[in-house]
């Protein structure tokens, strides 16, 4: 058994830790899997001492010479070793990234102007949503977009127990891979919301969690932003490495994702998926 002393995250990284729980539960004759299913025994106990102290993630506007949050750097520095990334280290690739926590009839348009513009994106499901659009989630795989774990129930994971936070990820893991036929890799923790302990949850089950290097407040559909306003402040954003945060219930996003693609490629840069 380990100890938490080998969690130091001046020593610790993602593969030490998959290997430490891998050993453990070897050594007591307990199966592992990771995404092929769910762990099938408890975490252990080490993982549940580790700090569950909630933050709530936000990328800040300050930013360097090349344009690059610093908010989102320093998250990188302090929990890369995790799987964790708020931005990638790349110069000239932008990553469009979408939240589907409920249908508001923008996803199809979304989808149309990305296979007009040959542009491939992230969609990250709630188990709601999984359940309840499956034309379009079958539209998102065929397309060859991506399709991340937005938690089952959108539940702030730094509330939750190691078993309930495992429950949270994989129930909706294992339901996309039964009914889609689909494996999930990239997690996104709802709300923003992380801590040490679910981050090394997350990293455990084999997730690479992502959160973002631009948002903006597009989400209120009793309030959406001006057209030309965010078309502005979205094209001036742009960043090598950058995850773009969007949600798909935006009428403003919607509206501006064509010309929202050209002003990036513009700027030299591609839109691409992410592979960490």
């Amino acid at each position: 058994m380990f100890y938490k002393t080998t969690l130091n995250k001046a020593v610790f990284n993602k593969v030490t830790f998959r290997k430490i729980i891998t050993v453990s539960l070897a050594a007591a004759g307990i199966a592992v899997s990771s995404l092929s299913g769910t762990v099938s025994a408890e975490i252990p106990s080490d993982v549940s001492s580790l700090d569950r102290t909630s933050h709530g993630y936000g990328q800040g506007v300050e930013t360097n010479d090349q344009n690059r949050p610093v908010g989102a750097e320093m998250f990188n520095n302090d929990f890369g070793e995790y799987g964790c990334y708020a931005m990638l280290d790349e110069d000239k690739e932008i990553h469009l990234t979408f939240d589907q926590g409920y249908e508001n009839g923008y996803t199809a348009p979304i989808l149309d102007t990305l296979k007009e513009k040959n542009v491939k994106a992230v969609f990250f499901l709630t188990g709601d949503y999984a359940e309840r659009n499956e034309e379009l989630v079958k539209r998102m795989i065929d397309e060859g977009h991506i399709i991340g774990n937005h938690g089952m129930k959108h539940a702030s994971l730094p509330t939750l127990s190691v078993s309930d936070a495992e429950k949270e990820i994989m129930s909706l893991h294992d339901f996309v891979k039964e009914k889609y036929g689909y494996e999930m890799k990239y997690f996104r923790p709802p709300c923003g919301e992380y801590s040490e302990q679910s981050m090394a949850v997350c990293c455990g089950l084999g997730y690479k969690t992502l959160l973002w290097s631009f948002a903006y407040p597009d989400w209120d559909v009793n309030n959406q932003p001006d057209p030309t306003a965010a078309l502005e402040k979205v094209t001036k954003a742009a960043h090598g490495g950058g995850i773009y945060l969007l949600h798909s219930v935006s009428s403003t996003n919607a509206e501006i994702l064509p010309q929202v693609i050209d002003n990036l490629r513009a700027q030299g840069f591609e839109l691409t998926l992410p592979n960490i």
